[in-house]
């Protein structure tokens, strides 16, 4: 439009108008030379894209997918059922597809327990018999369990007898009387009447003198009836305690002979009760740990969900990037392919008005 001038004759249009004329023809000569390569992209990326998105994301959508992978015979000598070594041939891949999505186990979602039967696997009760035939063959030999021998009983029986106490008779008696051997009141007592008898001078003396004795008598009192009464009390304990110790002894040697006995005669069979309690309790901490790892590997070891959300990650990349791209990539140029036949067109046309004409068509 710059170079076009509306009144000048086509025989004297200027060369910026020439040009423009040219390139208007170039461009359709290009068009019909390449065309062909830009409707060949176009088809093969519609029949890529196309049909792949057609075939994958709306068939993985609507689960088409699973149930032609699922299909008998789809792959020749194919089974997934006879692979996974499942009996009833109800194995699929949307179900698996399923479960994992629900984040069950590989143990469940592939029917394991068919191929491998825990049950037998982990049975105890053939180690429990074997266990205990070996047990019953077992001899235990003890050496004679001997608490007390002959000659010490004697020694204790003797030791008894020897450590009886003397006779404390006599000297309980003498504890009884008095702490002196006379009384201390009645010699003052007698002092004071012979202080009555005699002279003036005397009198006062032999009166303080029985009041000393007095006093002393009274102190001696204080002093010595507690100890005494202490002592008397010990000494009619170990007299009470002394006469049971011989029959003590004698019933702790025969309860010591009893337990010997029993010993001899039981200990073979304690030791053998205690030892099968100790092995039962064993067999209960592995009956314990078998039913946890049983557990533990039909529900929570190889969870498969992380494979259920990598193939939606691989469908989310292939169809929402991958696919959805080609698809805007051959749509774009298909509606260029479209439009280069009018702009063909027009630019056939619009070249007759700006090139420079050899012969000017005059009417």
């Amino acid at each position: 439009p710059l170079g076009l001038k509306e009144h000048a004759l086509p025989t004297q249009r200027s060369c910026l108008s020439n040009a423009g004329g040219n390139f208007f023809m170039a461009g359709v000569g290009f068009s019909f030379i390449f065309s062909w390569l830009l409707m060949l992209l176009v088809l093969i990326a519609f029949l890529l894209g196309g049909n792949a998105y057609v075939l994958v994301c709306e068939s993985w959508r609507s689960q088409q997918l699973f149930q032609l992978v699922d299909t008998p015979g789809l792959i020749p000598g194919f089974n997934l059922s006879e692979v996974l070594g499942d009996e009833s041939g109800t194995v699929n891949f949307s179900q698996i597809y399923r479960q994992c999505h629900q984040d069950a186990a590989l143990w469940q979602t592939l029917h394991l327990g068919q191929r491998v039967s825990l049950d037998e696997l982990f049975n105890l009760s053939q180690h429990t018999g074997e266990i205990s035939t070996a047990f019953e063959k077992v001899n235990i030999t003890l050496s004679p369990i001997s608490l007390l021998n002959e000659s010490q009983g004697d020694l204790l029986l003797n030791a008894s007898r020897a450590a009886q106490p003397p006779n404390f008779t006599h000297t309980l008696e003498q504890l009884d009387q008095s702490v002196t051997v006379g009384s201390l009141q009645d010699l003052a007592t007698e002092l004071e009447q012979l202080a009555d008898e005699v002279g003036t001078e005397v009198k006062e003396d032999l009166k303080a003198d029985a009041g000393k004795l007095r006093e002393l008598d009274k102190e001696m009192q204080a002093s010595f009836s507690g100890p005494l009464q202490s002592l008397r009390e010990n000494i009619q304990l170990v007299q009470s305690r002394a006469a049971q110790l011989e029959a003590q002894t004698k019933t702790a040697l025969d309860k010591a002979n009893e337990t010997q006995d029993f010993l001899g005669r039981e200990m073979v069979t304690i030791i053998k009760n205690e030892t099968w309690a100790f092995l039962e309790e064993l067999l209960g901490f592995f009956k314990t740990y078998i039913a946890w790892a049983k557990s533990s590997l039909t529900r929570d070891v190889g969870r498969c969900k992380p494979i259920a959300q990598s193939l939606d990650n691989v469908e989310v990349i292939t169809c929402n990037y991958v696919l959805d791209s080609l698809n805007a990539f051959w749509f774009s140029l298909g509606w260029c392919t479209f439009f280069l036949l009018p702009s063909v067109v027009l630019a056939v046309r619009l070249a007759k008005f700006y090139r420079r004409m050899d012969i000017a068509d005059v009417y």
